[in-house]
């Protein structure tokens, strides 16, 4: 059932659309393009949507310019059109654009808003990075800014104004200051979620519209359950 869901078009949540993008609300569980899984990626899933809505006959151009874990929720932008991807590509690999994300963390960090630098290591093996203090070999300098938002009766919500972009780089730099995000069991959190997701939303992106050349400023609602109903 739950895959019928994942791959019904009507059931995306369309954040914004023009003739060149298309920005939409990702799901925990969803990937963004397709995997060793064979599970249907959230890419043919708005290509199926854009098929019918315009009912276009043959294949739909989509190019996908980033991602998300699969076990995150939150923004993606993928380009419509040949003319849109490789300047949306850019704008991603030069870092033009400002992310910030929402984490739940069970453990308060030591201060309300911090800046932390590490060195990630990428163990593709394991598919995991380990946050370092100093540069080792084939480490990538990791930068993210943090405040403390909001205090629940269990956990605390992090705004996060992500600077660089590094594999797994939230979720490792936090368990690495001994905040594992809830549901986070690859990164130290003691218990899974449900539905093995991971409280972790991109909840905003802002960046100059790569074809209009107008600021784009998007919002994304994180999914609903108890926990994330207590943030808002």
């Amino acid at each position: 059932m739950a895959d019928k869901i994942r791959s019904n078009p009507k059931n995306l949540q369309v954040l914004y659309e023009d003739n060149h993008l298309i920005a939409v609300n990702k799901r925990p569980g969803d990937i963004v393009q397709g995997d060793k899984t064979g599970d249907m990626p959230l890419s043919e899933v708005v290509k199926l949507y854009i098929r019918e809505k315009y009912n276009k006959p043959g294949n739909v151009y989509l190019g996908v310019a980033h991602r998300l874990d699969r076990p995150t929720s939150g923004i993606i932008v993928f380009a419509k059109t040949s003319k849109a991807l490789p300047r949306l590509n850019k704008l991603f690999a030069e870092k033009k654009t400002t992310k910030t994300y929402w984490a739940v963390v069970k453990n308060p960090p030591e201060k309300e808003s911090d800046t932390l630098v590490h060195w990630l290591y990428r163990n593709t093996k394991r598919n995991k990075s380990y946050a370092n203090h100093n540069e080792v070999t084939e480490s990538k300098k990791a930068i993210l800014e943090f405040q403390v938002i909001k205090k629940l009766d269990n956990y605390f919500l992090l705004e996060i104004d992500l600077k660089t972009g590094r594999h797994h780089q939230i979720r490792a730099q936090l368990s690495a200051i001994g905040c594992p995000i809830k549901g986070d069991l690859k990164y130290g959190f003691d218990r899974s979620n449900k539905d093995a997701s991971i409280h972790l939303h991109a909840q905003s992106l802002s960046f100059i519209h790569p074809v209009k050349k107008e600021l784009l400023s998007l919002t994304a609602p994180p999914p609903r359950d108890p926990v994330w109903d207590a943030c808002l």
